[in-house]
């Protein structure tokens, strides 16, 4: 099961990894666009733009639909929470760790109070 979930994880990281991909499933987030659009917004070729959208929807990130002559793309928000759920066991071991050292900056500071 384990090999399972991580296959999925490691493309949707892959994809997340490059910034142009991250700004193409920001743009997306907002709504449905079409493929020639968006590529619009980018310095780089309509070729580049669609190689990313690939890597974006082998991770499940996007879909790619064909209305009439043109592409267009929507957002698959589901491969992102099992992202935020790992990244999460993180946060939740950083917010403890914090937490520690706030107590223990509170004792110290008693501590000379009392001196």
């Amino acid at each position: 099961m384990v090999e399972y979930r991580a296959k999925p994880l490691n493309r949707v990281f892959f994809a997340l990894a490059d910034p142009t991909r991250r700004a193409i499933l920001l743009h997306v987030a907002r709504g449905e666009a079409r493929v020639t659009a968006l590529a619009a917004g980018f310095t780089i070729s309509l070729a580049a733009v669609s190689k990313h959208i690939r890597v974006l929807e082998e991770a499940g990130l996007l879909k790619r639909t064909k209305l009439g002559r043109e592409y267009h793309l929507r957002l698959v928000p589901e491969p992102l929470r099992d992202a935020t759920d790992w990244t999460n066991q993180f946060n939740r071991f950083w917010t403890e760790q914090l937490g520690r050292i706030k107590q223990l900056a509170e004792s110290k500071a008693k501590n000379r109070q009392r001196h």
